[in-house]
């Protein structure tokens, strides 16, 4: 007689996942809100177990280290912007896209009221700033994959996209450090606008010069 699928199994997995994914969140917005309160480098591990109500076992389990906490929120944006890379229609253009999927993620991040304290936490913090930067280049990798999901073209048009990718995480990183350092009499879509007009300026002038060269 062949085995009955074991329904109950499946259904004590499934939970089994929810919890611990609601731990993992439990944890992340304990820590994050401590890291707010006290500042990152005052707050210790056991603030955070206390905090969420688990053993610091559990903490090591889903973060090998409080800064691995900081890296997981962030990585949120980085899930944004390839969720919306591909959820853009496939006949627009990849500067359609790339606007679109980058407004689309970082109107989700402002939606976090947490975001620009964290993001001010991060910059004053040497021992996450130092990391930030790493957060770029994953970034820039993970878009060129995502851009590249969308092309059929040839290694050369997957060289484009790569650069193209890299210059716009540049924009990014160039960008939130000018919001930051001055106060905006605009909004955060507008200023993502004037953005883009200057990269997509600066790299039509580059072209130019390049096709007037000798």
């Amino acid at each position: 007689m062949a085995k009955k699928p074991d329904v109950d199994s499946a259904v004590r997995e499934g939970r089994r996942e929810r919890k611990r994914r609601q731990t993992r969140e439990r944890i992340e917005a304990a820590a994050l809100k401590l890291f707010l309160e006290r500042g990152f480098d005052a707050t210790t591990i056991e603030d955070i177990t206390e905090a969420a109500d688990v053993s610091k076992r559990s903490f090591f389990d889903y973060f090998p280290s409080k800064e691995d906490v900081v890296t997981a929120w962030q990585d949120g944006f980085a899930r944004e912007l390839i969720g919306a890379i591909a959820a853009q229609p496939e006949a627009a253009s990849v500067v359609e896209v790339i606007e679109a999927a980058v407004n689309s993620a970082l109107r989700t991040a402002m939606a976090d009221p947490q975001s620009l304290a964290l993001a001010a936490l991060i910059r004053t913090t040497p021992a996450l700033s130092a990391r930030d930067q790493l957060k770029y280049a994953k970034l820039a990798r993970k878009l060129a994959d995502a851009l590249h999901a969308r092309s059929h073209g040839s290694n050369a048009a997957h060289l484009r996209l790569d650069l193209l990718a890299a210059a716009v995480v540049t924009m990014l990183r160039i960008g939130g450090e000018r919001w930051a350092q001055s106060r905006q009499d605009i909004s955060l879509e507008e200023f993502a606008r004037d953005l883009f007009d200057e990269l997509w300026a600066a790299l039509a002038d580059l072209g130019e010069e390049v096709r007037q060269r000798p």
